[in-house]
């Protein structure tokens, strides 16, 4: 749902022309970029909070509010990035909130695009992860200032001066600058929203870390006299204003129903006039006549525009060089659901709809392509990882879409004549006992073992350089063999010549083999078979994988079977029978699970997984 809008004067978001090239002396653009589940969204909450950004409407604002979707708020990770601004003295701070998933790391690379000066979050405990080191690296790759925060220092196992030791040694390992080295340290609470320059003395609010924002983010660049130039980062979209381009003014000066120009990433031009125009205001939109080089604003009633594109003047058509974005290294076929079961819970169940939104998916994602595979039912999807493509088809299921889509694959390129293959740096925080069984766990999927860390607490971090293939499937068996206690996370580290070959997933299937409802008493005698996926009581169909056999092959069982009525006794009698809890799978442990010859089923109300070829009959049988 888009922030509500309001009428403001914008004498605030006027520029003053100044002959020395900063465009606004009183704006100030900042990032927030960090490793997953570090705190971003929280002290955005406290910056906020400490603004006055929360009115006497907003004092019952429900925490990490930048997360306004449902997947965002259920998973506690940012995938979408969001732009907000705060008032601080006579500033106008705008805030991009990003991503901490490499996974959606299209999400960072644009957000970069609109600030001048990052801040940096890391756990005070857990230190820099793969995630840092990537937008790190994207930041200073742009030459943007940072601004370390260590975050959760009031955690019991905080150790503040050794997780800086490494802030350092991973900006040195990234060929920072001596500039960029030399940033300023704060210690947060983003909780309790205190800051401090000094770890032993606590904080009382976030003062010191807006003086540091205004401080060392540098203001806006750029000549608001000069032909305009917008560069579109961000899309959003209104059932009333139809596409809103969300973007930074490098130059000039736009107005209310300007006449502009739209610069396509084909080379053409499209010219429209501004319908609409809005900054950012705390949570809300506040709708502007002016803006000018330097700002971050809204543009509305330009139709068919997509990210990447330029704004300019139309007597001025220069476009900005698009952003660039690292290659996608995983795929997947999303093809119409072919089951016996589609049509049952889905609105959108043909083609059309699944290529309608996918295309909608493009405009708005630059990490993501589209290919045409041999069939029109079926689309082959590339992305950055196994999550990214997972969390499009959650929101896709829960919009009311039916599809069925195959195990991931990597994205492979020759290079010399050498094939190539992605390889991910993997990096592993087990307690110490588990070590072992990890180790031997990532030497089967031809992970390498580069460094070990043992910090006296219990725990191990592992690093592994291994192919991301062999990744695929590797979370799921990961958590059991930690026992739920490991942490796992991983970033794409290059392209190498082809590792050899991967075992897939050791275990059969157990398959239906004729349609029905499975039965209480079909499960009971098939526990020892290997295990259960389904509750008593699921539909079935042939073809539907029911359980994981204990044996390599695949097993065609009769889940539905009844318990015949006898001259002894009743069909009914001996109920009592003890089930073991079945593994219900999830949409990620479903796509984690399968092989090459099977598929997942998603449609709204279910995820079911089932073979490519439902006749047992028409299958090819794989012996132990």
């Amino acid at each position: 749902m888009s922030p509500q809008t309001k009428t403001r004067p914008s004498a605030l978001h006027a520029a003053p022309v100044r002959g020395d090239g900063v465009a606004n002396p009183h704006r100030r653009n900042v990032a927030i970029i960090a490793h997953v589940d570090h705190g971003k969204t929280t002290l955005v909450d406290a910056l906020l909070r400490q603004s006055g950004a929360f009115s006497a409407i907003h004092h019952q604002v429900a925490d990490r509010v930048m997360d306004n979707i449902d997947l965002e708020r259920e998973r506690g990770i940012t995938i979408l990035a969001k732009n907000t601004a705060v008032r601080y003295k006579d500033f106008l701070i705008n805030i991009v909130d990003t991503p901490g998933h490499a996974d959606f790391g299209g999400e960072v690379e644009r957000t970069l695009s609109m600030v001048d000066g990052v801040m940096l979050l890391v756990d005070a405990s857990e230190g820099p992860l793969p995630q840092t080191r990537f937008v790190l690296r994207k930041a200073l790759e742009r030459g943007l200032p940072p601004i370390v925060v260590l975050n959760k220092i009031d955690r019991a196992d905080a150790r503040p001066k050794e997780v800086l030791n490494e802030v350092y040694d991973l900006f040195i390992d990234l060929d920072a600058t001596e500039d960029q080295i030399e940033f300023p340290v704060l210690y947060t609470n983003a909780r309790l929203g205190s800051a401090t320059a000094d770890p032993e003395r606590p904080g009382e609010d976030l003062g010191p870390l807006f003086e540091a924002i205004v401080d060392h983010v540098p203001p806006p660049r750029g000549n608001p006299d000069a032909p305009l130039q917008m560069l579109v980062a961000n899309l959003d979209s209104s059932d009333y204003l139809g596409r809103i381009a969300i973007g930074r003014i490098f130059n000039g000066t736009v107005r209310l129903n300007d006449s502009v120009a739209v610069l396509k990433l084909d080379g053409s031009a499209q010219d429209t006039r501004v319908t609409k125009l809005f900054a950012f205001d705390g949570l809300e939109r506040v709708e502007i006549d002016r803006a000018a080089a330097g700002d971050i604003v809204c543009l509305a009633g330009i139709a068919d525009i997509t990210i990447g594109e330029t704004i300019a003047s139309p007597d001025h058509r220069v476009a900005i060089p698009p952003i660039a974005v690292d290659e996608p290294t995983v795929s997947m076929i999303f093809g119409v659901n072919t089951s016996p079961m589609a049509g049952r819970d889905g609105q959108y169940v043909t083609s059309r709809n699944l290529r309608d939104r996918l295309a909608k998916e493009l405009l708005g994602n630059v990490s993501v392509r589209v290919e045409d595979t041999d069939t029109p039912e079926q689309m082959k999807v590339v992305g950055r990882g196994e999550l990214q493509l997972s969390i499009l088809i959650e929101m896709m299921r829960r919009e009311g879409h039916e599809l069925q889509v195959s195990r991931p694959d990597i994205v492979t390129k020759e290079i010399d004549g050498v094939k190539m293959e992605p390889v991910e740096d993997l990096v592993i925080d087990v307690p110490e006992e588990f070590q072992g069984v990890v180790i031997a766990q990532a030497g089967t999927r031809r992970g390498v073992l580069s460094r070990m860390v043992n910090h006296g607490s219990g725990r191990v971090r592992l690093e592994f350089r291994i192919p991301a293939r062999g990744l695929i499937g590797f979370r799921s068996q990961f958590l059991t063999d930690t026992k739920g206690t490991g942490i796992m996370n991983h970033l794409f580290a290059g392209w190498e010549p082809w590792h050899g070959a991967i075992a897939a997933r050791g275990t059969g299937a157990l398959v239906a083999d004729r349609a029905g409802a499975a039965t209480a008493y079909a499960i009971y005698n098939l526990q020892e078979r290997g295990e259960i996926v389904i509750e008593p009581g699921t539909a079935v169909y042939e073809g539907m994988i029911v359980g994981e056999n204990a044996r390599p092959n695949d097993m065609d069982v009769n889940v539905t079977k009844e318990k015949k009525q006898t001259n002894m006794r009743a069909s009914t009698a001996d109920e009592a029978i003890r089930l073991v809890p079945p593994r219900i799978l999830g949409l990620e442990q479903a796509i984690e699970f399968i092989n090459d010859d099977e598929l997942v089923e998603v449609t709204p109300k279910a995820i079911r997984l089932r073979k490519r070829i439902l006749a047992a009959n028409l299958r090819p049988k794989r012996d132990a």
